[in-house]
């Protein structure tokens, strides 16, 4: 292996270490002798000196400790001795104390910002003084007013909305009875009420419900994302109290476990000593436990604080994303840096041509300060402008109604994506689940066959309830114990486990009437909906009930249906299994009220219920064929469990529940011990149906040269199939599937392998991928970044979050991330560009995004309509406000040169600000309505995407145009004044000033390529604002020496002579080489 072409990039596999921040708190010690009288002078200054740096340390080791967090355990009806968080709300960035040096520090960390603000406070210096103060700080003033009212703004908004929340109104039980409490005020180990619809304020522990099964039902769309209502339950010994001051009497406490992150996870117990001194213990997990941020959507609800502030679930999942900076910013910022570097390497030059003689130094200050015009203080006010009115463009647009731009700083992001990764469920696909096949074994079902599945249902329950008039009514079970299994009672077994095996809760409008416990029977033909934590349950159940076994009572303990021929069958709910991405699987135990039979049901996915059911030959081979069809597999499986082996079960399992330590681990060896040689029932397909124009919109993205990743935690094959049936992969493309590896060596083989294919869609599972990037990581990522599609399975968020950090670390291009639920939230802010759609998930990811659409085919228009034009206005739009800087400059060197490299100014400090602002803002701003493509052209011909990835509209080639252009046209004027106004040149500045305002609005004309009306409006505008300056403003313009016939025609031939050569060779151009849209419109 040592010899092979590829090199392993481990991390195990360098011997270097990261110094931790302590290590730089500590000062190197100087060994050398020091003399005693310089120790002696200087023992004051190192004695302060050695305070300052304990102090400096002490504050950072402060600042930097990590919060230490403890489990606990409580007293029901008595406050707790330690001290915890408090409960207020606070998502304020300031206070009265840092706003100001807080938002001043956020605009000058920048080096515009910066570079202005030292060029304003160097005007307080008289030597170097060119203008007015006002002239200076009048703009950055402007600018950092206008950002502090954001701010404020921003920050009251918060402000407000904290204090609503900690304004909430919640009830506490207390032992003299029930009183009104604030939400800021509430602690841990307070008894609260919270009633239906109302928000949980704090992460609690369910102790009793106005329900008397012990139930509710939660929302948790703005904790996980998911739509669904979770089912939690009640401490079953509290829920027993008849009253709820019986709580204060109680000699019970309830442990929890330390504060963490994880939302799907809780663990404690519930300790009660009763009054003989026994001490009992009951297990409390996720299901017992209501999260701070979620809903109760039905009944009310009694609990017990555990955990406050900072210290929630919600808070400690809580991050304040990083503030995306786009690329065209990045860009601007270089050219900055590049006109900085200019205006100081031209300052010198002038000062070498000078001489360095006399106050040298101060000279060379006014000619970095004169030429400072070059960095023109408006190009970062226009650009966030100009990013609002795209935003504001995005909103509008009919075509993508719905769609929100929650980060106004990157739309130019949109305009030059190079790879898209998506999600699949709920993304491509409707995440509307169908139940479309049933596969026995030796006979399936599929939609059109559904009527002989009801037929054999309902034969079955028609025969059972003939034989329950007889005298031996569990006859039926016995021989079909005995006797062969026919079609009939297999499928009658399937449907009945499907209809059981599941945590499905039918919810009816009457809430209270189904809390009153009405029989079954009267809740037939009652509108029912059904609520699970996931579609796949609620289509299993629906089919179940289009079939005759309907589900119409679910609590705590038991489960009711209702047969095809209207009898009821009872069922107690003895354990329940839920199921996690970890287990791939759910499992229940019941036991049938009529025959006392105790039945274990489990389904889950093929790769784990292969092991789990007894030997076939048929399993895995229809897994295969359905998941190829593009349907979602559950393996469903049974096994009878007599009454001894139960009670060991259940023995060994709650041992396992009031464990603290290892309990998940403990109680899924538990379960384990049950599931071995179960009997394999079916295999059921549900179809996810895809998005409406999901194809067309590949395929348009497709031909835009934008590669489309799709990153699911679904199986290889469903995931191949949906690349298939979207077109993602079309079907003449080739497909190199990457089979499972584990080691170095598997994934060296696998890579060659690869690299033979060329032009070939890649199918990667999640764990092969990680084996690829632990050991070949960058070889990996250069062969598949040359495929054309990729599809990773079996994929968690942190690797898909993962891999967009690696396609932006060795590609470098913009990349775009799309989802619909909270697992992708951590792929969308990893993304340049984060879009989230608001699906059946909930709003998780849409409230995360930097863009939130409605639906997948949107992100076509989003992309190649908003993204284009974004990009290219903000790049006209900034090179021409770099331009109106650099012409001006020009102007002043050709100026000072002429009156032998004097440092002073050209034009006084009022008109230079009228120059940035009413004179050309608005021309220049209108920049923003340009386009280049009309709408139908860019979607028709998705190819001419391709060309802005290249980054050609903004680039140096573009930058050193404009500057050759300002050079040329700078020049014209002020050699055009010399040459034809030599007689009046003591009129310099109406001359210069007028040529150069005529110059900028022809120049804003030249480079509009579609008008708008608006654009006409601020030319003619700007046009008239000036003329009107001419003649109010009498200390800067002569009035009789502006009316002459002679200044207006010499000055219109300045301004052609500047113009026109580039007029000409954009016809030129446009004639013999148009761009490539040009020739389509």
């Amino acid at each position: 292996m040592d010899e092979v072409p590829l090199i392993a990039t481990s991390a195990g596999e360098y011997d270097g270490y990261e110094a931790e921040k302590g290590d730089f708190h500590f000062h190197r010690r100087n060994n050398h002798p020091v003399r005693s009288t310089r120790l002696r002078c200087c023992c004051f200054c190192v004695g302060w000196s050695d305070v300052l740096s304990r102090c400096c340390d002490w504050l950072v080791g402060a600042c930097s400790r990590k919060r230490e967090y403890s489990s606990r355990r409580l007293t029901v009806g008595s406050a707790p001795t330690l001290k915890y968080p408090s409960n207020v709300i606070c998502n304020q960035k300031y206070n009265i104390f840092t706003f100001i040096p807080l938002v001043l520090y956020e605009q000058f960390k920048f080096f515009l910002n910066l570079y202005f603000l030292v060029v304003a406070i160097s005007q307080f210096i008289p030597e170097v003084r060119i203008g007015y103060l006002y002239t200076y700080w009048g703009p950055l003033g402007f600018v950092l007013v206008v950002t502090m009212i954001r701010e404020a703004l921003d920050d009251f908004r918060r402000y407000r909305r904290d204090k609503e929340a900690n304004s909430q109104i919640y009830k506490k039980l207390t032992a003299v009875g029930i009183k009104n409490i604030l939400s800021s005020d509430i602690r841990v180990g307070d008894l609260l009420f919270v009633e239906k619809n109302q928000r949980v304020p704090a992460d609690m522990v369910l102790l009793r419900t106005a329900d008397r099964s012990g139930s509710i039902f939660i929302r948790t769309d703005q904790l996980d994302g998911e739509t669904d209502w979770k089912l939690r339950l009640a401490v079953p010994y509290t829920q027993a109290l008849a009253a709820d001051k019986e709580l204060f009497a109680l000699n019970a406490s309830l442990f929890a476990e330390k504060p963490q992150k994880d939302i799907h996870s809780f663990i404690g117990t519930f300790s009660k000593t009763n009054e003989e001194g026994l001490q009992s213990e009951d297990p409390l997990s996720l299901q017992n436990a209501l999260w701070a941020s979620t809903v109760v959507a039905s009944s009310s609800a009694l609990g017990i604080v555990i955990y406050t502030g900072r210290e929630m679930r919600s808070v400690m999942n809580t991050s304040q994303p990083k503030s995306k900076v786009g690329q065209l910013d990045l860009e601007i910022n270089t050219l900055t840096k590049v006109l900085f570097t200019s205006v100081v390497a031209l300052s010198i030059l002038m000062m070498s041509i000078k001489g360095f003689t006399g106050p040298w130094y101060r000279y060379l200050v006014r000619f970095i300060l004169l030429f400072s015009y070059i960095i023109p203080i408006s190009l970062r006010v226009n650009l966030d402008m100009g990013k609002a009115a795209y935003s504001w463009m995005i909103q509008q647009d009919d075509e993508i109604p719905g769609t929100v731009v929650r980060s106004t700083t990157i739309p130019e992001e949109l305009g030059r994506i190079v790879y898209l990764l998506t999600d699949k469920t709920g993304t491509l696909t409707q995440n509307e689940m169908v139940f479309k096949k049933i596969h026995l074994g030796t006979v399936s079902f599929a939609s059109d066959t559904m009527d002989e599945v009801m037929t054999h249902v309902r034969d079955t329950y028609a025969v059972q309830t003939s034989s329950s008039s007889s005298s031996t009514p569990t006859q039926p079970a016995a021989i079909t114990s005995r006797v062969k299994r026919t079609v009939v009672t297999r499928v009658h077994e399937a449907v009945k486990a499907i209809a059981l095996c599941h945590n499905v809760t039918p919810v009816y409008e009457d809430v209270n009437a189904v809390g009153s416990g009405p029989e079954a029977d009267q809740l037939v033909g009652a509108k029912c909906t059904y609520q699970a934590s996931s579609p796949d349950e609620v289509a299993l159940v629906t089919w179940t009930e289009n079939i005759g076994l309907a589900l119409v009572k679910r609590d705590q303990s038991s489960m009711q249906l209702t047969t095809p021929t209207g009898s009821c069958l009872s069922f107690s709910v003895l354990h329940i299994f839920p199921f996690t991405s970890e287990s791939k699987r759910m499992g229940i135990i019941v036991k049938d009220e009529t025959t006392d039979e105790i039945i274990f049901y489990l389904k889950g996915a093929d790769v784990v219920m292969t092991s789990v059911v007894q030997y076939n030959d048929w399993l895995e081979e229809e897994c295969g064929n359905m998941a190829r069809e593009g349907l979602r597999t559950l393996v469903i499986a049974k096994k009878v469990l007599s009454e001894d082996q139960y009670k060991l079960f259940s023995n060994v399992h709650h041992q396992a529940q009031v464990s603290v330590e290892n309990r998940a681990a403990r109680v899924q060896a538990a379960v384990e011990s049950l599931e071995r040689d179960m009997q394999l029932l079916c295999i059921t397909g549900v179809e996810d149906k895809l998005q409406a124009d999901v194809r067309p919109t590949l395929e348009v993205l497709r031909n835009a040269a934008i590669k489309v990743w799709m990153l699911t935690g679904d199986k290889m094959e469903t995931a191949t199939c949906i690349a298939k049936s979207s077109q993602l992969v079309s079907r003449s493309q080739a497909i190199h599937t990457f089979r499972p590896i584990s080691t170095r060596t598997d994934a060296h083989l696998e890579l060659n392998m690869f690299r033979r294919r060329n032009d070939c869609a890649l199918v990667i599972s999640g764990e092969s991928l990680e084996v690829c990037l632990k050991y070949y990581e960058h070889e990996f990522m250069e062969l598949v970044c040359q495929c054309p599609a990729v599809v990773c399975c079996r994929c968690t968020p942190t690797q898909k979050a993962d891999i967009v950090r690696l396609l932006r670390t060795h590609t470098g291009k913009p990349t775009c991330a799309i989802g619909d639920g909270g697992n992708d939230v951590s792929m969308i802010q990893a993304a340049n560009a984060g879009i989230g759609i608001v699906g059946k998930e909930g709003k998780q990811a849409s409230l995360a995004a930097d863009f939130s659409i409605t639906q997948f085919s949107f992100i076509a228009r989003l992309l190649l309509v908003h993204g284009r034009n974004s990009y290219k206005r903000s790049a006209s739009l900034s090179q021409f406000v770099m331009h109106r800087g650099l012409i001006i400059t020009a102007m002043q060197v050709v100026f000072c040169s002429v009156f032998y490299f004097a440092s002073i100014q050209l034009f006084p400090s009022f008109l230079m600000v009228g120059y940035a602002t009413v004179y050309t803002m608005f021309p220049v701003f209108s920049l923003v309505l340009d386009v280049d493509v009309k709408p139908e052209i860019a979607l028709t011909y998705p190819e001419l995407y391709k060309e802005l990835t290249k980054g050609r509209s903004l680039s140096f080639k573009t930058f050193f145009i404009w500057v050759l252009i300002s050079i040329y046209q700078g020049s014209i004027i002020m050699y055009g004044a010399l040459l034809l106004f030599d007689a009046e040149f003591i009129h310099v500045v109406a001359i210069t000033f007028s040529a150069l305002i005529l110059t900028e609005l022809l120049m804003v004309a030249l480079t509009i390529r579609t008008w708008h009306w608006l654009m006409a409006l601020a030319e003619l505008f700007s046009l008239i604002i000036y003329l009107l300056s001419l003649l109010v403003l009498p200390d800067y313009f002569d009035r009789e020496f502006i009316t002459t016939w002679n200044f207006i025609w010499k000055v219109t031939v300045i301004t052609l002579v500047s113009c026109l050569p580039l007029y000409i060779v954009k016809y030129l151009r446009k004639k013999f080489s148009p761009p490539s849209y040009q020739k389509l419109s």
